[in-house]
């Protein structure tokens, strides 16, 4: 590939990253009417034509790798996992 169609797929690239980031905030947008109009109905789950709309809460427990390593080095220490990945990016 020649440097000029380089140039071109990065700038191709960021015009698409750039619709993409116009769609997500739209999407954020709609999301977020649909569920003021839960909480107004204070409901988790309404059911509309053939879609069931649901906002319901969720737990998770995660452990506090910051606390952890503090006060028990040992313990984190034996237990933790390095982990090796590529990171693509464009400046």
């Amino acid at each position: 590939m020649s440097s000029n169609d380089l140039t071109n797929k990065v700038r191709e690239l960021k015009e698409l990253k750039l619709m993409a980031d116009d769609l997500n905030a739209e999407i954020t947008a709609i999301e977020d009417e649909l569920k003021a109009e839960l909480t107004s109905r204070d409901t988790t789950e309404i059911i509309v034509d053939v879609f069931k709309i649901r906002w319901t809460p969720v737990s998770s427990t995660r452990l506090d790798s910051t606390a952890i390593k503090k006060e028990l080095p040992d313990v984190y220490a034996r237990y933790s996992k390095t982990t090796e990945s590529r990171r693509f990016s464009i400046a």
